[in-house]
């Protein structure tokens, strides 16, 4: 059974049905019974066409469940009206799954929720296990986003970045359980990317590409986070890197930058570099300034403080973080590491540990409390 083939055909063939009249909601609940019935079915008896026979089970579980709301609804739909088996669906109709999905009316969480159960084809119990929450609460947010958008009617293009910032989310939740969500974002940015010549969309696909690349190199054997300066760069995934190499230059040479094309050319130039003493940090600086153009996005700022502190040494990269909110993501921690690079160990040792305090996840917290030991091991304290 190819359960990566049913998640492929869980957008398109929940825009048919929707185009054929289904209301959103129960369009979905139908295209999942749809694939439960395909897991029990296809490994003894497998279609020649896997999309038209779930159009076709999943449209007839949609007027299954209209018939029996008729006397309450006052519709009828008749099975001998369903349209030929197989019949396919445009680009457009697999847009539009997106642009629900991602609609603004939705919190982030609810979206990315919604995404992955409609687009992704995840089940709620899969989605539940990825996020660490009880099926019942899962299926409570999924069950509210549906209804937010049951009534939603895209009558013009959707928001490109709407969508590729709920699939950055996904990305960056990382994985647990039996589905990795990173590589869940990458599946479906390459379905959209197929779909859609936005130039974003390809820096999007290339940025995940180039980080997802790194992945085996950042953590050790016990768990514990690998900096990216202490990662053992053969251990990093050189096709994923030249796959996302090529595409970014591909989308660069169209001349209308984004801040994802901004942050994968930046992934990019760690990629190149063989060492840590080999980044070319002068360009790095270049593209985080780019990125302040296009987003004046304060923690963008702390990036391009830490990289200015390697390009020109950790004075100036201390001078460009002090203008910034100390309550920033990651602020202490950047400020302990180019204190650190300053010689001022003692400095360094109180920013890590405040820093450690501040962490959201228990790797990071981990990391941290160790950089701070070291260093007050180091100066006998």
């Amino acid at each position: 059974m190819d359960e990566i083939l049913l998640r492929e055909l869980t957008p398109a063939v929940t825009a048919v049905l929707c185009r054929r009249g289904a209301d959103f909601a129960t369009a979905e609940d139908a295209v999942q019974e749809a694939l439960v019935e395909a897991l029990r079915v296809w490994p003894d008896d497998p279609p020649r066409d896997p999309r038209g026979w779930l159009v076709t089970v999943a449209w007839r579980k949609f007027v299954d469940v209209s018939r029996a709301e008729t006397s309450r609804r006052r519709r009828e739909l008749r099975v001998d009206a369903e349209p030929a088996p197989g019949a396919g669906t445009s680009a457009d109709d697999t847009l539009w799954l997106y642009f629900l999905c991602a609609h603004p009316s939705l919190t982030p969480a609810s979206a990315v929720a919604l995404t992955l159960r409609a687009v992704g084809g995840l089940t709620t119990g899969q989605i539940a296990q990825a996020y660490l929450v009880p099926e019942a609460t899962m299926a409570q947010r999924i069950s509210r986003a549906k209804r937010t958008v049951a009534e939603v009617r895209l009558g013009r293009p959707g928001d490109v970045s709407t969508v590729l910032r709920v699939l950055y989310l996904v990305f960056n939740e990382g994985y647990s359980g039996d589905v990795d969500l990173a590589a869940e974002a990458i599946r479906l940015t390459r379905e959209l990317a197929a779909r859609t010549d936005h130039p974003e969309v390809a820096g999007l696909l290339a940025l995940m590409l180039l980080h997802h690349a790194r992945r085996p190199a950042r953590t050790a054997a016990d768990g514990s986070l690998v900096p990216l300066a202490d990662q053992d760069r053969s251990r990093w995934d050189t096709a994923l890197i030249a796959e996302g190499v090529e595409r970014l230059q591909a989308v660069l040479a169209r001349d209308r930058l984004g801040e994802y094309q901004a942050q994968a050319a930046v992934a990019a130039l760690h990629a190149d570099a063989r060492t840590v003493e080999e980044t070319d940090w002068v360009q790095v600086v270049e593209w985080y300034d780019e990125l302040v153009r296009l987003t004046d996005n304060p923690v963008v700022r702390l990036n391009r403080a830490v990289a200015v502190g390697e390009a020109d040494g950790p004075g100036a990269g201390l001078a460009a973080l002090s203008g910034l909110d100390p309550g920033l993501p990651r602020y202490r921690a950047a400020q302990a590491y180019l204190y650190e690079q300053a010689g001022d160990r003692a400095t360094a040792a109180r920013c890590y540990a405040e820093a450690a305090r501040q962490a959201t996840s228990v790797p990071e917290r981990d990391h941290l409390t160790r950089q701070a030991a070291r260093l007050n091991v180091g100066r006998g304290a």
